[in-house]
């Protein structure tokens, strides 16, 4: 028999939710074809057969929370599904008739946890056998506790040689209290990679003191440009000159003047980047994901065009590698592309700060010479964790990143 695996996610992912298996027990596969779909809080992931042969045993069920190296099934190789069928028959009817029991009230209980579930089981002190569990063959999964621990159920197993514990924090909740339907509403499950996502932005906001700074950007100068030269852009390039490789280019300006913006924290030390990776936010049928354009620095904009629409089209696909969503060391989003005028990103933990775009809008602005014009702006938004970055260097951040916009030439001879 050979294990089917839960891979390496990436970098700071530990653990992922089966989504769905794409084959049941007892089919045949090919060697690399897709088995199980997982979600992370990143990415969805397929894992594929590791060799040819016949899916003989699912472990983990769909809803199963599983770690990096966790078993989620077994296969063998080379067999055929006709023979898979008739030995799964002969070992049911070889087998006692049993009475249905929850998982977690069976004899062997410890062995039918995953790792993640029996840690927070041990960690919280909790009794195994008082938890319903919803996963596959009623196997308790991790929102199953967390549902446990939040019902105010989760009273901890008594203990004669140590006092009482405290009480387990509560977990985020991530909206307001269960209710019943009524006449002409619709429950509908959030999905598992919705609830990571919503726990990892209220994490943000309950972690990093986020604080967000506005500027407003006339764009003439850049759609000119644009619009000179894209017919030309193309003909060379093979690619659509866009504004966005325009923001890049701005943004890797600003953050070499002022590196605080391109830094992390970890614990009480300061980690500078002396590289730049940008995440581009790309809304998807999923949830919203953060490819990286890596080393943007040292590409032009024709690459970085064409290498955020490929990023683009693979991520609404769900055709990323967790290699492709991690390492970057500042985000752009925007907005903008669905007619938001202003708004206030959430920063992309661990990174410091985030540029929020938005609509192109004409407004009457003042000229230098006092003339009143109507003139295509965008407003910008900064976010940014006031823990690593200070008010005058986000401040003067933006201006930056506004005075390259207004200007593009300085931006194409990196000045």
């Amino acid at each position: 028999m050979t294990d089917i695996l839960v891979p390496t996610l990436g970098e700071s992912v530990s653990e992922a939710i089966i989504a769905r298996w794409l084959k049941k027990e007892g089919e045949s596969v090919a060697a690399d074809e897709a088995i199980v779909e997982l979600e992370t809080d990143k990415v969805t992931l397929e894992v594929n057969a590791p060799e040819a042969g016949v899916i003989r045993k699912i472990i983990a069920g769909e809803g199963a929370t599983v770690e990096v190296g966790a078993v989620l099934g077994q296969m063998e190789a080379g067999g055929s599904a006709a023979a898979s069928s008739k030995s799964a028959a002969a070992a049911t009817a070889a087998q006692p008739e049993k009475t249905a029991a929850s998982p977690a009230t069976t004899e062997g209980d410890d062995q039918k946890l995953s790792p993640a579930v029996r840690k927070m089981i041990e960690d919280n002190k909790l009794d195994a056998a008082l938890i319903s569990g919803t996963g596959k063959d009623g196997r308790i999964i991790k929102e199953d506790v967390l549902n446990f621990m939040e019902s105010g159920k989760g009273a901890a197993k008594p203990s004669a040689a140590a006092p009482a514990p405290a009480a387990a924090p509560a977990p985020v909740t991530l909206s307001g209290p269960s209710r019943e339907v009524a006449a002409r509403e619709e429950k509908v499950p959030m999905t598992k990679l919705r609830q990571t996502i919503a726990n990892r932005l209220k994490q943000a906001q309950t972690t990093a003191a986020i604080l967000t700074t506005f500027n407003e950007v006339d764009m003439t100068n850049v759609m000119a440009l644009r619009n000179e030269y894209k017919e030309q852009f193309e003909k060379k390039h093979g690619v659509k000159l866009g504004f966005m490789s325009f923001f890049v280019k701005a943004v890797i300006n600003a953050l070499r003047e002022f590196p605080a913006v391109n830094a992390e924290i970890s614990g009480t030390d300061i980690i500078y980047k002396n590289y730049y990776n940008i995440g581009v936010a790309v809304s998807t049928p999923q949830g919203l994901i953060v490819p990286v354009v890596r080393d943007a620095d040292q590409k032009n904009f024709a690459q970085i065009e064409a290498e955020i629409i490929d990023l683009g089209s693979r991520a609404r696909d769900g055709r990323l590698s967790m290699t492709e969503m991690q390492g970057g060391t500042f985000t752009i989003t925007n907005g903008g592309v669905f007619g938001s005028l202003m708004s206030t990103p959430i920063l992309n933990t661990p990174q410091s700060a985030i540029l929020g775009m938005h609509k192109i809008q004409k407004r009457p602005m003042v000229m230098p010479n006092g003339a009143i014009e109507a003139r295509p702006m965008m407003y910008l938004a900064l976010s940014y964790d006031h823990r690593m970055v200070d008010g005058r260097d986000s401040v003067s951040f933006l201006v930056r990143v506004k005075e390259g916009i207004e200007d593009p030439q300085r931006l194409m001879l990196e000045i």
